[in-house]
């Protein structure tokens, strides 16, 4: 309790509030965080057949070999996405963030939630992309067009997407989400580094600032070394909440907590 005290403090005193998020964040709301080989096949049990790793299966060269495939593993996300509404502690978070005087969100998610919350898609990062968005497999241009019109339909059985795929609006060859995968060089990165030019301009202007970092593992420990920059760069503290990833430099204060209840916590006190 010591530790959610002390968070409530520091963000009470702050007046700007950068919220750093992974996958951590949306356990809460039921999806997925992929941890290890074995919680990504116990999310996709017929993946776990074909013993690919998610790793393996996050690499745009299944839209190249096996599109049916590709498509019906982010085809599959992408409903799920689409379904799923964010826990409570998404906005008892956005709350906190209004009583400042300015927010951002930098996050490796893809899944739009923080969006459904009602976070201002202006003040949002999305470093790896987001699922929602499409783009070229090739790709033929620089366009990033929106999926909301694109239905995936899938075999489940079979674990395959049924035709037809989404396709490129520009040249009629298969699209793919608007995600950076791994081995991915032909991701379109232009939607994302519009979001960072944004997120550089907020920085400029913070002068009394605290980080709240949520659900950022170390497997990908991009969020957590965004966190840690930023922390030093302007002596701003930073609050870290995760289950089992909770440790930092010295100066972190570390809430080995689940996103919903951590901030459920902090929000009681603010």
């Amino acid at each position: 309790m010591e530790s959610i005290v002390k968070a409530a403090e520091e963000i009470k005193r702050a007046e700007y509030l950068l919220i750093t998020a992974g996958a951590g964040m949306g356990v809460d709301s039921g999806l997925p965080d992929f941890r290890g080989k074995e919680g990504f096949w116990r999310a996709y049990p017929p993946i776990a057949r074909l013993g690919v790793s998610f790793e393996e299966m996050a690499n745009p060269t299944w839209f190249f070999d096996d599109p049916h495939l590709a498509w019906a593993f982010y085809g599959h996300r992408l409903n799920l996405y689409r379904k799923t509404e964010p826990h409570e502690g998404f906005y008892k978070l956005l709350s906190i963030a209004k009583s400042k005087k300015d927010y951002f969100v930098f996050t490796s998610n893809v899944d739009g939630q923080f969006q459904k919350a009602g976070f201002d898609r202006y003040k949002i990062e999305e470093c790896h992309g987001s699922i929602h968005h499409l783009q070229c497999i090739h790709p033929c241009c620089d366009n990033i067009w929106s999926a909301e019109d694109v239905e995936v339909r899938i075999d489940e059985e079979k674990f395959r997407a049924l035709d037809p795929l989404p396709y490129c609006r520009y040249c009629g060859d298969v699209a793919r989400p608007n995600i950076l995968m791994f081995g991915d060089w032909n991701w379109v990165s232009d939607r994302t580094d519009m979001q960072a030019e944004r997120f550089n301009e907020f920085l400029q202007k913070v002068k009394s600032l605290v980080i709240i970092e949520i659900g950022a593992g170390t497997a990908v420990a991009t969020v957590r070394m965004l966190s840690e920059r930023v922390s030093k760069m302007y002596s701003a503290p930073l609050i870290r909440i995760n289950p089992r990833d909770y440790e930092g430099p010295e100066e972190t204060i570390s809430i080995k907590e689940g996103a919903k209840s951590a901030i459920s916590k902090i929000y009681e006190l603010l």
